[in-house]
C-alpha cells in the first residue's frame, strides 16, 4: 500500500480527538483556528515568535478578505474601528504626479463588492483575531524544526526548545519562507523576482504634499513604483519597489540598508513620494520573493495554506485576503466531511485555480507598472484611465465569494 493510501486510511480511521495542528499564528492561521473552534472542531495553534503582533507592519483588507471577517469569522465592530477605509484607489505618474487614473469611492467600491476595503495595522489584526481565539489551544515560542510523517499513526512535531506533540492534522500556515512547504514539495522552491523593496509607516501629519490621502495610490515610473494606503490610527503605509539588475545574493531575504539609498534612488520623484519615503526610516531591504504554483497542497498529514501554499508578490496587496480565504474554504470542508483526505481534496480544488490565477497577476504586475515611457506606457494608461478599469482588471479578484465564485 503507498504512503498516501496508508495516511488516507489512517485519518479514516482516527476520528477520536479530530483535532487540527495549525503552524504559525500569522493571519491565516489564526483566522483557520476561529473558524474551526466556531465549526466545533479541536484545535492547537504554535507560533514560532513569542509575540505574533510583532512582525509585519500593516495590510490591506479587500473586500473579498473583510466579507469574511466580518460575516463569518465576527470580527466586526473592532475590526472597522481598528481600520481605516480606503477611499478608492488611483495610479499616478510617479514623476509628474499626473493621475492616470481612478477607480471607485469607498461607497461605490462597498456598494459593488458587499464589503469596504480598509487599511489595518497588522499588529492590530492579529490582536483582533486572538481575542476572538482566545489564548487556550495557542501555543507561542514554539518554533518546528521536524515533523516525523510516516503514513500510520498521527504526525509527530518536534519544537526546537525540545517539546514533542503527536499531530492528526497539520496545517502549515508558517508563511512565506514556510519549512511544511518544503515537506509538501521536497525542496525549497523561492524564486527572486528581480524587485527589491522598503518598507515603511509614516504619520499623516506628515504627508503635507500628499493628494488624496484616503485612496491607495500606485505612483508608477520606469524601473519602479511606490503603493501606499491609509492604516489606521492616523498612519499611511508604503511599499516602494524597484527593479535589480542582476540576482540576489545574500542568503536572508532581507539585508541592512544604508539610511538614505531609498531616498537616493527615487530623488527626482514628485515631492509628494520623496516627502512620503523620507519621512519613514527604511533599514532593510526586501527581496521580493514568489513561489511557482503547486498542482497539491497536501502530503500525508500536512496541508499548506497561504503564503505557504501559494506566496505571491504584493503588487495586488492580496496575501492576507487570499490567506483568509484559504482558512475559510479549508474550515468549511473540515467541518462537512469526516473523511479528512476528501475534506483537503475538496479545498485544493476549491482553492488552486483562482489562487494560480492571482499569483501570475501579481507577478506580471511589476511589468505592467514599471514601464519607461513609450508606446506600452501610452496604452497602459488609456486602459487605466478608461471607465470601465476596475471593470476589466480588478473586479474578479475584489468581488468574489471565498469559493472564487463572482457574486450576484
Amino acid at each position: 500500500m503507498s504512503v498516501s493510501r496508508i495516511a488516507r486510511a489512517a485519518l479514516r480511521r482516527d476520528r477520536r480527538a479530530r483535532r487540527v495542528t495549525i503552524i504559525g499564528a500569522g493571519i491565516g492561521g489564526l483566522t483557520l483556528a476561529v473558524e474551526l473552534r466556531r465549526l466545533g472542531l479541536e484545535v492547537e495553534v504554535y507560533e514560532a515568535t513569542a509575540d505574533p503582533r510583532e512582525t509585519g507592519a500593516a495590510v490591506v483588507l479587500p473586500a473579498n478578505a473583510t466579507r469574511l471577517l466580518t460575516e463569518r469569522v465576527g470580527l466586526e465592530p473592532g475590526l472597522g474601528e481598528a481600520s481605516a477605509t480606503i477611499d478608492g484607489l488611483a495610479w499616478r505618474d510617479g514623476h509628474t504626479g499626473v493621475t492616470i487614473g481612478r477607480a471607485l469611492s469607498a461607497k461605490q467600491y462597498a456598494a459593488l463588492c458587499g464589503a469596504p476595503g480598509y487599511g489595518i495595522h497588522h499588529a492590530d489584526l492579529i490582536s483582533l483575531l486572538i481575542e476572538a481565539f482566545g489564548t487556550d489551544g495557542l501555543h507561542l515560542g514554539h518554533r518546528l524544526v521536524r515533523i516525523t510523517d510516516e503514513g500510520h499513526g498521527p504526525a509527530v512535531l518536534e519544537f526546537a526548545a525540545g517539546e514533542s506533540v503527536e499531530a492528526d492534522l497539520v496545517i502549515g500556515a508558517d508563511g512565506g519562507r514556510s519549512m511544511l512547504r518544503e515537506v509538501v514539495v521536497g525542496y525549497d522552491d523561492a524564486q527572486f523576482s528581480g524587485c527589491v523593496a522598503w518598507r515603511g509607516l509614516v504619520p499623516r501629519s506628515q504627508l503635507t504634499l500628499l493628494p488624496e490621502p484616503g485612496r491607495m495610490q500606485l505612483w508608477m515610473g520606469a524601473d519602479g513604483h511606490l503603493m501606499h494606503h491609509p492604516a489606521g490610527g492616523g498612519d499611511h503605509s508604503f511599499l516602494l519597489v524597484r527593479r535589480q539588475v542582476g540576482p540576489w545574493t545574500p542568503d536572508a531575504w532581507a539585508r541592512p540598508a544604508d539610511p538614505d539609498e531609498h531616498i537616493q534612488a527615487y530623488a527626482g520623484w514628485h515631492p509628494a513620494v520623496v516627502q512620503m519615503i523620507s519621512a519613514a526610516p527604511c533599514p532593510d531591504r526586501w527581496a521580493l520573493f514568489h513561489r511557482p504554483p503547486l498542482t497539491t497542497w497536501s502530503r500525508g498529514r500536512v496541508t499548506l495554506l497561504g503564503d505557504a501554499a501559494h506566496l505571491m508578490l504584493p503588487h495586488h496587496g492580496q496575501g492576507a485576503a487570499q490567506a483568509i480565504e484559504d482558512a475559510v474554504v479549508l474550515a468549511g470542508c473540515l467541518a462537512a466531511d469526516e473523511d479528512w483526505h476528501r475534506a483537503r481534496t475538496a479545498y485544493e480544488v476549491r482553492r488552486r485555480d483562482r489562487t494560480r490565477r492571482i499569483q501570475v497577476a501579481s507577478l506580471i504586475a511589476a511589468d505592467v507598472l514599471h514601464l519607461p515611457d513609450g508606446p506600452r506606457t501610452k496604452a497602459r494608461n488609456k486602459r487605466l484611465r478608461s471607465s470601465d478599469a476596475y471593470d476589466r482588471h480588478l473586479a474578479w479578484i475584489h468581488d468574489s465569494d471565498a469559493d472564487g465564485d463572482r457574486r450576484p
